[in-house]
């Protein structure tokens, strides 16, 4: 049985580790092409990748970037495009490989850090940054969020901004869809908005490969709204803004239920 302790989230990270380095470049060539590809479209329109996350990334030339497990590198790339000082921190060296091919072909430069993030300050000799942002499918691989949010606090500068973008647990912990085309998609609400279970789940990459086998599982713990807001306010950030958003997409299937949320925070 998995508790809510350190150790825990060391095997858990382990695990969810070996998952994310196997097959991963596979899959992101899969996803998104050869890195010269995706670098021309990144160069055509940098803030174009940056996708809903570019409202926040209107003036960053100069500024210190710490993309929390950054993956494939795209968004950092084209934040480097933009005149960023740019780091990722990420535990794949699958993922590691394709964004530093990215970078090369895009004429950026990215420092990618290959670790844990709990781990990140032996690694940045006491590095401070003016902006931390995870983006989608970050906060549900920490079992406890305490010491994630510490670790965020310690990295940012004194009026370092922290942007948090991810799925709102009203669809990630409530909702079950079915149907495969958006004539026939569906939604039941069947979940548990407080269920604390620590999950076993396909990882996100594996959607891209082709075939599938039981290397490529994570182990997750899903939060609450609360959970994640009272985590930030804890560590001593102040909380400026909570945004919840509607699917974006041309689907209208889930119309009026919160699909992302976006929570802007600094260090004081």
């Amino acid at each position: 049985m998995i508790h809510d302790d350190k150790d825990d989230q060391e095997d858990i990270s382990a695990i969810n580790k070996d998952s994310w380095n196997s097959e991963t470049y596979a899959a992101w060539i899969s996803r998104f092409g050869q890195p010269g590809g995706i670098a021309k479209k990144i160069i055509a329109d940098p803030m174009r990748m940056l996708s809903s996350l570019k409202d926040q990334f209107t003036d960053v030339h100069g500024k210190k970037i710490l993309n929390i497990m950054g993956s494939n590198g795209i968004k950092a790339v084209a934040l480097a495009v933009l005149g960023a000082s740019v780091t990722i921190v990420d535990f794949s060296g699958e993922n590691k490989r394709y964004a530093l091919k990215v970078a090369e072909s895009a004429n950026a430069t990215i420092t990618y850090i290959q670790s844990d993030i709990l781990k990140i300050k032996e690694c940045t000799q006491n590095t401070r940054f003016d902006i931390a942002f995870a983006e989608m499918g970050i906060l549900h691989y920490f079992i406890d969020l305490r010491p994630f949010m510490s670790v965020i606090f310690d990295v940012l500068e004194n009026g370092g901004k922290f942007i948090i973008k991810d799925f709102h647990p009203i669809s990630t912990k409530l909702i079950t869809y079915r149907g495969t085309t958006a004539k026939v998609r569906k939604y039941k609400v069947t979940g548990d908005y407080f269920d604390s279970t620590i999950e076993k789940v396909e990882a996100a990459f594996s959607k891209h490969l082709q075939g599938n086998d039981d290397s490529h599982y994570v182990y997750i713990r899903k939060w609450t709204l609360g959970e994640i807001v009272t985590a930030v306010a804890k560590a001593g950030l102040i909380i400026e803004s909570l945004k919840e958003e509607p699917n974006q997409s041309s689907e209208v299937f889930d119309k009026g239920i919160p699909k992302t949320f976006t929570i802007i925070s600094k260090r004081p």
